[in-house]
């Protein structure tokens, strides 16, 4: 006989939170699905295919929490008292082992490359050595760079040399989504231009400018 999903119907791979019904929400405005109010959301479900969904939906949830409130990057350990992996309301945390496994899931090609262990690399799920800090990619630095590019073009800002403070910290940028981004992941970002052959790198590390092209 069929065992019940102890998860709710509408949990489902194609789950996101722009189509989810508002149930909790933040201080900083962020409005969480509703199976974030469903205790078994909490913990990792054996069963192959609910865990895919679930898997899908935390990768959602977490990237979307990111975007919302301009989180580049996580330490996993301190994540784990936030409201992202703690409902207080239900008293409910996602544990150690369980966080671990959805970011090792966002860092594979079937999660869409969407985190990357800041220092390790991508490591299993259970590794001692991935309890770090890691790199929410709700924007992969191939997208970031074709942002930077996008806004340097609108603004007519190619062929200037503009420090790295400027493109995170200036306030031609304030409105972009860049804004306040970690320098490394600029960095990260700005090499895929320099790859495309989109910009040059110039000066010193802590001196850095790029020139757009």
């Amino acid at each position: 006989m069929a065992t019940a999903s102890p998860l709710p119907s509408n949990f489902s791979q194609t789950s996101t939170l722009q189509a989810a019904t508002p149930s909790t929400s933040t201080t900083s405005g962020f409005v969480f699905p509703p199976h974030y109010s469903f205790p078994p959301f909490f913990t990792l479900q054996p069963v192959a295919s609910t865990r895919s969904s679930q898997l899908s939906s935390w990768s959602s949830l977490i990237q979307s929490y990111c975007r919302h409130n301009r989180i580049f990057s996580l330490s996993i350990i301190d994540a784990l008292n936030t409201p992202l992996f703690h409902n207080a309301s239900l008293n409910r945390r996602l544990n150690l082992r369980d966080a671990k496994a959805i970011l090792a899931y966002m860092s594979t090609s079937e999660g869409g490359n969407r985190a990357e262990f800041i220092g390790t690399g991508k490591k299993k799920a259970g590794s001692d050595e991935d309890a770090g800090k890691v790199w929410i990619y709700w924007r992969r630095p191939e997208e970031w760079a074709a942002a930077l590019e996008e806004w340097v073009e609108r603004t007519g800002q190619k062929g200037t040399v503009l420090t790295l403070y400027e493109i995170v910290e200036g306030d031609a940028s304030r409105k972009e989504e860049f804004w306040n981004m970690d320098m490394d992941l600029l960095q990260k970002s700005l090499a895929v231009c320099v790859k495309r052959g989109k910009a040059q790198i110039f000066g010193g590390e802590g001196s850095e400018g790029v020139k757009f092209f």
